[in-house]
């Protein structure tokens, strides 16, 4: 295809990060620093995976298992970013949010959508029921802090301001306030986790030094292998980051793929590997920000619970931590701890209401529902989307009550979803991947070591559960 001169933009192209442009181009920033200006989806993603996972279930595989298996927590945030930056590159080069490139991809279709689309609609029943249980979360946090209001208010006060602050919430709205939150959450976990060293639980070198030492006593293998599964980049994050990565500008930058084999062909791939660059040092600095929490909270699990045989059920673990920490620094420490789970639960409910808008307002748009594509449109669908779903997990949550078991079983649907993320992964690699942008040896390496160890740990759950 020889090259053309390109049209003027529409007023929608101007604005839309959807819509590719050969008048919006631009080079990427060849320097590290220039390439941290341009970071930002990894902050919204970071945020949405610090969340129930992080503060409940890592806390009690460290009360469960001790400091013996801290290198796992670490390996298993290290290996699957890589799923996470193919998908990435995906937006990139395509220029398509998550569920239009899986409705690109061969395999079997009903009624014109694909079949990974319809699995990933299947399961999200279970997922409402889990965001439903971190509303919950956040309402008994508030509760524990300020008991003037009862969890049910709190509740509803949470989903309220939730859907208002997305509601009109463009991208840098979005970036802004969960990297306040981050700073928020990743300061105090982590001022927790210092103010133990002045305290009988403080964490000797010999027993850090003994999670880092790749070992795996029998006994723990269960034990390691669920924090492998709950740690880490998940299939949901995974899915979303395709949109972030678009609407801040990585796909527009690029611009639409030229297939002439002139300089403007050499061009756009030079311009897709700087982005390709800069989407992953914000990928990795992403997984720098989730790995620092999750191993903080593991950390005070082992110091604080493992000892003492201690393994609180549920959000049972947020009270008994607070009141550890009271009873060895005084309340002030109770404070400090609350207001960090409180910002880890609410940064995912806050990202997981502007992510889960646009992922089911695309998936509507593939089953012609809504025109995703059209600007108007999208930006309404957006904002109902925006109040909806804060006021459907609220409802779950006061009429189930349960939110531990809400977010279990959401996270059952988690494990079936990030097997479908593999595989889209792979024809996004093997099947999609323009041959100009063919990654190294190394990449290759460090993507399939990702795709066998979450294909290990799922025939270990499903070996388990039969």
């Amino acid at each position: 295809m020889s090259a053309t001169t390109p049209t003027p933009p529409s007023a929608a192209e101007l604005h839309d990060p959807y819509v590719l442009s050969a008048t919006r181009i631009r080079p990427a920033p060849t320097t590290f620093v220039g390439r941290l200006r341009h970071l930002g989806p990894g902050f919204i993603l970071s945020a949405a995976i610090v969340g129930s996972g992080e503060l409940i279930a890592t806390t009690a595989l460290g009360a469960k298992a001790g400091f013996v298996t801290f290198w796992v927590i670490l390996v298993s945030c290290l290996v699957k970013v890589a799923l996470q930056i193919e998908f990435g590159k995906n937006a990139i080069y395509t220029g398509l949010p998550t569920m239009q490139s899986l409705n690109r991809l061969p395999g079997w279709r009903i009624q014109a959508t694909h079949w990974t689309i319809w699995v990933w609609l299947s399961l999200q029943g279970l997922k409402l029921l889990q965001v439903g249980g971190i509303v919950g979360g956040v309402a008994l946090v508030l509760n524990m802090a300020l008991p003037v209001l009862s969890v049910s208010w709190w509740a509803i006060l949470s989903a309220v301001i939730t859907a208002l602050l997305i509601y009109r919430g463009n991208y840098g709205w979005i970036e802004k306030g969960t990297l306040l939150m981050i700073i928020g959450f990743t300061g105090l976990i982590l001022l927790s986790v210092l103010l133990l060293q002045w305290t009988p639980y403080a964490i000797s070198g010999e027993e850090l030094g003994s999670g880092l030492t790749f070992s795996l006593p029998p006994a723990t293998v269960g034990v390691a292998l669920a924090a492998f599964g709950i740690t880490g980049v998940g299939g949901d994050e995974i899915m979303y980051y395709n949109y972030w990565c678009i609407e801040k500008g990585y796909a527009t930058y690029v611009g639409p793929r030229v297939l002439s084999p002139d300089n403007e062909a050499s061009a756009w791939a030079e311009r897709a590997r700087g982005w390709i660059r800069v989407m992953t040092v914000d990928a990795l600095f992403s997984m720098v920000v989730y790995t620092t929490v999750t191993a903080a909270f593991y950390l005070l699990g082992a110091s604080l619970l493992h000892e003492h045989g201690q393994i609180p059920e549920g959000y049972a673990m947020v009270e008994t931590l607070s009141r550890l920490m009271t009873t060895t620094l005084g309340p002030g420490a109770k404070v400090v701890f609350l207001v960090g789970a409180f910002f880890v639960l609410y940064s995912t409910l806050f990202t997981a209401t502007a992510s889960w808008a646009r992922i089911f307002g695309d998936a509507f748009g593939q089953l012609g529902w809504v025109r995703f594509d059209d600007p108007a449109a999208r930006k309404r669908t957006l904002s109902i989307l925006s109040c909806a779903f804060p006021t459907i997990w609220c409802l779950l949550f006061l009429f189930i009550k349960l939110p531990v078991l809400m977010i279990l079983l959401g996270g059952l649907a988690t494990s079936v979803l990030l097997l479908v993320v593999v595989w889209a992964a792979f024809m996004f690699r093997y099947r999609q991947l323009p041959p100009e942008l063919t990654p190294s040896l190394w990449y290759d390496v460090w993507f399939w070591v990702s795709v066998l160890s979450i294909l290990g740990v799922s025939a270990y759950g499903v070996s388990q559960l039969l």
